[in-house]
């Protein structure tokens, strides 16, 4: 028989930094898992992607055991990474405040790619540029 799902929780929290303190604490904590167990495997399948913040969505169960599954990385947090800025425009479009080429647009879709709602790395492709272009960042040939 199946476990009994009681809560699903999402969260992003820095690639290998997961910790017991807020604000992953105070989210599981009330979950009832064990948040040392939690932050030891998520540290151990994120260690490769250091640096980057990687989105987790935790399903716990009515005997509070858990399972989680791990996402891509935020697609802002990617344009910047790629942009090289720390935060985009604030008047959208309208303000350029960095460019990024083809090229590394491509290397963002891929990345998404299994989280977006398209078929083709070019339907990602537009996705990802139009959050660019509300971010302020302009895509170049």
């Amino acid at each position: 028989m199946a476990k009994k799902i009681t809560k699903k929780i999402k969260l992003q929290i820095p690639a290998g930094k997961a910790t017991p303190a807020p604000p992953v604490g105070t989210v599981l904590g009330p979950a009832g898992i064990n948040l040392q167990e939690f932050c030891t495997k998520y540290n151990d399948a994120t260690r490769d992607k250091m640096g980057d913040v990687v989105p987790v969505e935790i399903t716990v169960y009515e005997d509070r055991t858990f399972d989680f599954v791990l996402k891509t990385p935020p697609t802002a947090f990617l344009i910047k990474k790629y942009a090289k800025i720390k935060s985009g425009s604030t008047k959208g479009s309208k303000d350029i405040v960095a460019t990024i080429k083809k090229s590394e647009l491509r290397e963002i879709a891929e990345t998404k790619l299994p989280d977006l709602n398209a078929y083709t790395v070019e339907d990602a492709m537009n996705i990802v540029e139009g959050t660019a272009l509300n971010m302020g960042v302009k895509v170049e040939e």
